[in-house]
Order: structure tokens, then C-alpha cells, then sequence
């Protein structure tokens, strides 16, 4: 079936929304965060695991499934869910942020984008009839238009082009889509200019795709810019379809999607700071390997209710991460995602009681203290 969004309440002082989506697995609340799943896994998380985080919808890529092990291996296997065991609702995004990542600008045409496989060198063709019939096979719930993701910063005239090559884009490829059991999602892409943000919603919400999402932020712009990009959008999205902020997952950029009227965020960054030995807390981020934790017997969080934090604290996986034991990336994996799924349910709770300004100010002053964090500029999406 096709998703359903139900709109349920508005924040008074906000353009923040409290709301539900309908998919084939299950009705689940927004906001939302979405871990993501790149080759068909959360790294190092096993799908129960994903499940006791309280997570709902995940994310899985495109383009990576389809160097391998193939769409139509997962197909054969019974689609995506069945592949990896996962019995909630899947997204799948189109592979156009990675494939932009690998092209040249003389590589981009019309028809689609020449670019080379990072993992052998080959060359490769997209196309965005060739991105959906993959998602497609892939049998996820969500999938994707193909639209062009283009960097920061970008002139007026580069970023009009790419808006309307997106716009013919997300076309072609919703005339092919013929999986019934999916929802197509447009994108709006239009760089840090608001008329081109405008032109670009408006003329996708005329294709009527099941729900919209908002790409080409944080590509290297500062976080003043990247709420701009997202309220340029947002403000002329329908209110009865699902708005969603893709690659987005630094906690402040979450609250402040939120507040612009963003439903669901994804992003690689609560497992790929875990590899790298650090945790999210409300105090900001830590890093675990440092001395300090040697004797502290504390949890990262003694508020948080995830597996990490109520059974082991943070000198057991300061001793892990320094002996680059697995169990401890796995470990912070978990407090981390926990951490972004516990802010959006905090949020939740925000919009009935028309109070998320409040909370976002607590946040800040915990989290950032007398740091400017909109002069911060954002990070990539890609692992």
C-alpha cells in the first residue's frame, strides 16, 4: 500500500508538526529519526537491536545494493525486507548523492550521469528510470526520485539548470514506477536561493508524488544556510503528505528541521562518530578515549534507557574503544541511535505542549554553552 500521513497537531509558536505515517508494517509516530542501512545493514546492529532502539523506518542505498550485491539478487531473495530480516518500513534513496560524489561536471547530461564504480574502477550509467526500476526490485516502502545533488556553493544560473533537469528527472522517473507497494517521494533541490526552492516544490507537488523530501543541504554550507534551505522548502509543501530532511542527523539540526516542519531525518552520523569513538550526550559530544574516562564508572548518560547505557559505563568502553575491541563501536552505535530517537520523541512531546522553543534553548545551552553553533558548518551525508 501507499503510505498515509495523518497530520495530527500543530505547535502554536512553530511550524513543527506532531503527526503519524501509515505504512505496511506498521503506524509509527513523527518526528522521526531514521538509522541508515547503507548495504542492507545498520552498521554493526543487528535488526532486533534496530528494533529495541525504538526505531521505525530505516534507510538503505541504492546505489551501493546495486553494485552489490545486486537488485536482482534482492529481488530473488524476496525483496529488501526478507533479504535482511527487517520487519519494519524501508527507504531507499535514489543513489544521487553518491553518484554526484563520483562524477565530473561534463559527466552530467540530460539522459543521466557517466560516472566510475569506487569499488573497481568500471564505468557506470544512471539514469533515473534505471534508479527507480532498481528500487523497484528492491521492494522498499519509500524509494526515491533521481535528482541532481548539486555543491555548495553554487551560482544562480548553475543551480536553475540543475533544478529543472531534477524537475524533468523526477518526471521520468515516476512515469516508470510501477511498484504498487511503494511510495515515490519527489525532491526538492534549488541550492540557497528561495525562488528556485519555490519553483521547484511547487512544480513537483503538481506531479502528486506520495511525500517530498528536501536534498542538497548539508553539503559544506554553515547551519544558518541549511535552515534557510529547509524553510524555503518546507513552506510550500502540502500539509497532508510527508516531509522528509535527507543526510540530516547532527541533534541541533534535527530540533531545528523540526521546527521548520520537518517530519523524518535520516543520516550515517550516530554510528560513524561511534567508529570513531564518541557519543552524543546532552552536554555535547565526548569522545571515550579520552583519559578522563579511565576511572569513570559512570553511564554516558545515566538518564538514557539504552542497553549501553544501563548496563556499562564509560570506563568499560573507554576500554574497549582503546583496545579497538568491536564490542565498543557497537556499543556507542546503540547509545547514539537511542540518543537521536529519544530527541525526536522528545519532541513529540514538544508539539502537544507547545513548548519546543523552550526545550530547543535548553538544548542549546547545554549542548553548545556560549558557542555560536550557526556559524558551523555542516557535514556530508555519505559514510
Amino acid at each position: 500500500m501507499k503510505i498515509k500521513y495523518n497530520l495530527l497537531k500543530n505547535e502554536k509558536n512553530t511550524e513543527a508538526r506532531y503527526g503519524t505515517i501509515e505504512t505496511n508494517y506498521g503506524t509509527y509516530e513523527t518526528p522521526m529519526f531514521m538509522p541508515v542501512g547503507t548495504r542492507a545493514t545498520v552498521k554493526g546492529l543487528s535488526p532486533d537491536e534496530i528494533y529495541d532502539l525504538k526505531s521505525g523506518i530505516i534507510l538503505a542505498n541504492t546505489y551501493h545494493l546495486w553494485l552489490r550485491p545486486g537488485e536482482d539478487l534482492i529481488d530473488r531473495a524476496g525483496g529488501l525486507h526478507k533479504f535482511m530480516n527487517y520487519k519494519g518500513p524501508i527507504l531507499t534513496d535514489s543513489g544521487g548523492f553518491q553518484v554526484f560524489s563520483l562524477a565530473r561536471p561534463k559527466d552530467i547530461t540530460e539522459e543521466g550521469v557517466k560516472f566510475k564504480s569506487h569499488i573497481d574502477g568500471s564505468k557506470l550509467f544512471l539514469t533515473p528510470e534505471k534508479s527507480i526500476e532498481i528500487q523497484n526490485k528492491l521492494d522498499s516502502d519509500i524509494a526515491m526520485s533521481f535528482d541532481e545533488c548539486i555543491p555548495y556553493p553554487a551560482t544562480y544560473e548553475y543551480s536553475k539548470d540543475s533544478v529543472e533537469r531534477t524537475i524533468r528527472w523526477a518526471k521520468r522517473g515516476k512515469s516508470v514506477f510501477n511498484n504498487p507497494r511503494q511510495s515515490l517521494f519527489g525532491i526538492v533541490q534549488g541550492g540557497e536561493y528561495e525562488d528556485l526552492r519555490k519553483h521547484c516544490a511547487l512544480e513537483l507537488v503538481k506531479e502528486n508524488f506520495d511525500g517530498y523530501s528536501i536534498g542538497g543541504t548539508s553539503v559544506g554550507e554553515n547551519k544558518e544556510t541549511m535552515y534557510k534551505m529547509v524553510s524555503y522548502s518546507t513552506k510550500y509543501l502540502p500539509k497532508d503528505k510527508v516531509r522528509y530532511l535527507m543526510g540530516v542527523g547532527d541533534p541541533i539540526d534535527i530540533i531545528e528541521g523540526v521546527i521548520r516542519g520537518v517530519d523524518i531525518f535520516d543520516c550515517v552520523l550516530p554510528t560513524r562518530i561511534a567508529r570513531h569513538s564518541n557519543a552524543f550526550t546532552k552536554y555535547g559530544k565526548i569522545n571515550l578515549k579520552n583519559s578522563k574516562f579511565k576511572e569513570d564508572f559512570t553511564p554516558i548518560e545515566p538518564d538514557c534507557d539504552c542497553y549501553a547505557c544501563k548496563n556499562f559505563t564509560k570506563a568499560y568502553i573507554r576500554h574497549l574503544v582503546t583496545l579497538n575491541e568491536m564490542l565498543g563501536s557497537r556499543l556507542l552505535s546503540i547509545h547514539n541511535i537511542r540518543f537521536l530517537t529519544r530527541l525526536t520523541e522528545d519532541l513529540r512531546e514538544c508539539i502537544k505542549n507547545d513548548n519546543i522553543i523552550e526545550y530547543k534553548e535548553e538544548f542549546i545551552k547545554n549542548y553548545y554553552g556560549d558557542k555560536d553553533y550557526l556559524k558551523i558548518e555542516t557535514t556530508g551525508q555519505g559514510e
